[in-house]
Parts: structure tokens; C-alpha cells; sequence
């Protein structure tokens, strides 16, 4: 079965996680895709669930074998991508691929899927909510977060490239709508 890609992207803090959470817990026929990463895994995160973590010098073998659906250089030796296998084995197992992205590569992934893939920007109330979520979080130090808020506004900027904006200004809204949306493009007759 070919099935149909559900991207979502955000800015850092804007709720995106919590989003995919709700998605995945909702009984629709999502499933994860997990992306390749060079970077060590954080805290408790697990190789094969949360990334496959992989070697720049694996990762760099994998983009020259064409193994990759898309990747990103975000800094030097710090790649991040999807492997074309995990798409094939999501589809195997009868599910529609769900992608927890940035923006850039949220973009990216639409472009090349298409009508094949809904594409959903998670948009914070202001910046200014962003900031205080992003403090609150406590996990960042304070020049990170003013790092993170200045790439936000950049990557809201890019917003409208997204088939559809949902401002997560309460988050059950922000859910609800979202599966409501998710559930339109899944239901609909593949063309």
C-alpha cells in the first residue's frame, strides 16, 4: 500500500511534539517516521525510536548510496534526514507516514510528495507567548532561547508555504483541529 504523508513543522516551542503526541495516541492509522540524526542521543532517547543515530561518515555513505528521501546540514557534521526505507516500511505496515519536522525540511518533504502529503504549520499566538514558553520549558539557557525565538521568526516567515496555519493559542483546539484536518486528507479517495 502507497499511503499519504502528514508533515507537521513549527518554530521551536510552538507545541509541534505535543501535537504529534495527540496524533499518534488518537487511533488514526499514523505512524512515526524517525528520522537519521548525527547528533548523540539526549537523556533517555533511543536509537531506532526517537532517531537513528548515525556517524557523519555513515550519514554522508547513506546521502551518496541515495538512501535518503531528504537531509539537511544544519551545522558542520550535524545532519538530520529521512531515510526513503523508514516511508516503505511505514506503508508496509498498512499506515500513513507522520513526520515530525522544521520547517525547512517540512517544506521540502512537501514539495517532493505533493498531493500526496498535507503539510500543517503550527503557529504560536506571538512570539512573545513563544518566549515565555520557551523559558518556562526551563531546558534552554538564555542566549539559546533568544537564538531560538530569532530563528522562529524567520520560520514564521515561511508559514504560508504550509497547506495549512493552526495558531496553538489553547492546545485541544489546536489538536482538534489539526485531527480534524488530518482526518479530511487521510479519508479522501487517493486521486
Amino acid at each position: 500500500m502507497k499511503g499519504k504523508l502528514v508533515i507537521i513543522s513549527a518554530p521551536s516551542g510552538a507545541g509541534k511534539t505535543s501535537i504529534v503526541r495527540y496524533l499518534l495516541s488518537s487511533g488514526m492509522k499514523l505512524e512515526f517516521s524517525v528520522s537519521a540524526a548525527t547528533r548523540a542521543p539526549r537523556g533517555a532517547e533511543k536509537d531506532g525510536v526517537d532517531y537513528y543515530f548515525l556517524s557523519a561518515e555513515e550519514f554522508r555513505k547513506r546521502v551518496e548510496s541515495g538512501e535518503f528521501v531528504e537531509w539537511e546540514e544544519v551545522y558542520n557534521d550535524q545532519m538530520y534526514g529521512t531515510l526513503k526505507c523508514e516511508i516503505d516500511r511505514i506503508w508496509k505496515n498498512g499506515n500513513h507516514v507522520l513526520f515530525d519536522v522544521d520547517v525547512k525540511g517540512g517544506i521540502r518533504l512537501k514539495n517532493i510528495f505533493g498531493a500526496d502529503a498535507i503539510s500543517i504549520f503550527i503557529m504560536p499566538p506571538s512570539i512573545a507567548e513563544l518566549e515565555k514558553r520557551l523559558v518556562s520549558r526551563g531546558t534552554d539557557k538564555p542566549e539559546k532561547i533568544k537564538m531560538r525565538v530569532a530563528k522562529a521568526a524567520e520560520e514564521i516567515g515561511l508559514a504560508g508555504e504550509f497547506d495549512y496555519i493552526v495558531v496553538n493559542n489553547y492546545l485541544e483546539e489546536a489538536e482538534a483541529e489539526v485531527r480534524d484536518l488530518v482526518t479530511d486528507f487521510t479519508n479522501e479517495e487517493s486521486q
